[in-house]
């Protein structure tokens, strides 16, 4: 077996193929820490509702449910909760949203049992026959965890994780499909 010697020209070839590698490899990972770091995400992982950073710890609430029973957090069922806090007076504006959400409720289809819907304050009478409202009371001081409920242009609505933490608010008169479309990509992670 004879060795050669490599030409220059082939050394050149060689050193610029490892500059090529190199190049190809940490470029990749400093575009990606660049984009990680400016705060970009692909439209597909965007939430169409406001993220609540840090998520709002409700675990410590008991709530109970219209007919006096206990409403558990219960992580081990993997259950989604939307929740409305309604005020006193509400009238049209409850009766609307109550509607949309029991849509939302019914287009989760085979998911609709990881889903509830969970509604603190009065119902609205023509409401009340909605599967999908879980009426909670409003005794237990879940309506004081909730951010920015006091919001001078209507109602907000908020997502509890299976676990107890509020993560995601949506300002009054979010489009329903938002909330449809954001509790089903969350269904899908468990």
């Amino acid at each position: 077996m004879s060795s050669t010697t490599p030409t220059p020209a082939q050394v050149r070839r060689g050193r610029w193929i490892l500059v090529g590698l190199f190049a190809l490899f940490f470029g990749t990972v400093g575009a990606a820490g660049v984009l990680r770091f400016s705060g970009w995400q692909p439209p597909g992982s965007k939430v169409k509702g406001q993220m609540l950073s840090p998520a709002i710890d409700a675990r410590g609430i008991r709530p109970t449910l219209a007919d006096a029973s206990p409403y558990l957090w219960n992580p081990a069922t993997r259950t989604w909760r939307i929740v409305v806090a309604a005020p006193e007076d509400c009238g049209q504006q409850c009766l609307t949203l109550a509607r949309d959400l029991d849509k939302v409720w019914r287009l989760f289809s085979h998911n609709a049992d990881r889903v509830h819907v969970l509604w603190l304050g009065p119902v609205p009478p023509q409401a009340r026959a909605m599967p999908a409202l879980r009426p909670i009371r409003d005794d237990d001081g879940l309506r004081n965890l909730l951010p920015a409920l006091a919001d001078p242009a209507g109602i907000p609505v908020y997502v509890i994780d299976p676990n107890g933490f509020i993560i995601l608010r949506y300002p009054p008169g979010t489009d329903p499909g938002w909330i449809r479309t954001d509790v089903s990509k969350l269904l899908k992670l468990i």
